[in-house]
């Protein structure tokens, strides 16, 4: 393998366990231990987009992506539906902070965190992941 393929390799490690566990530790364990008042907060965020029913299942799904997907991201197993979950779930907390007048400096983590979600899903885990063993 070449030395430019190793870099990409342990860039993309690197990346991967720090976005996810920071998603996990930092956004998905609060939320997920947060319980059924925390779960309908964040899953009211989908009546942005007019779904205003089960909200407490929409927030517990958030909860999980944040948490679960984040896990599986840091280890690289199913990296790339991980990724599109993660993205989509940054995605309706951008139109939640846009929506609620938060304006583009509160939204921008959401946002970065969208185009690093959606990065990681172009790249692929590399090769330090389950994904590639």
């Amino acid at each position: 393998m070449s030395n430019s393929n190793t870099k990409k390799d342990i860039g993309l490690l690197i990346l991967r366990s720090t976005i996810g566990l920071c998603m996990l530790t930092l956004h998905g364990l609060p939320k997920l231990t947060g319980g059924p008042a925390t779960w309908e907060k964040v899953g009211s965020a989908m009546g942005n987009l007019g779904i205003n029913f089960f909200p407490v299942v929409w927030g517990f799904s958030a909860a999980i992506v944040e948490t679960l997907c984040a896990l599986f991201l840091v280890i690289g197993l199913w990296t790339r539906p991980n990724s599109i979950l993660l993205a989509l779930t940054m995605l309706i907390a951008t139109i939640q902070h846009l929506s609620h007048g938060d304006g583009f400096s509160v939204a921008s983590h959401a946002i970065e965190l969208m185009a690093v979600f959606i990065a990681i899903f172009l790249m692929g885990p590399g090769k330090y992941s389950v994904d590639k063993r």
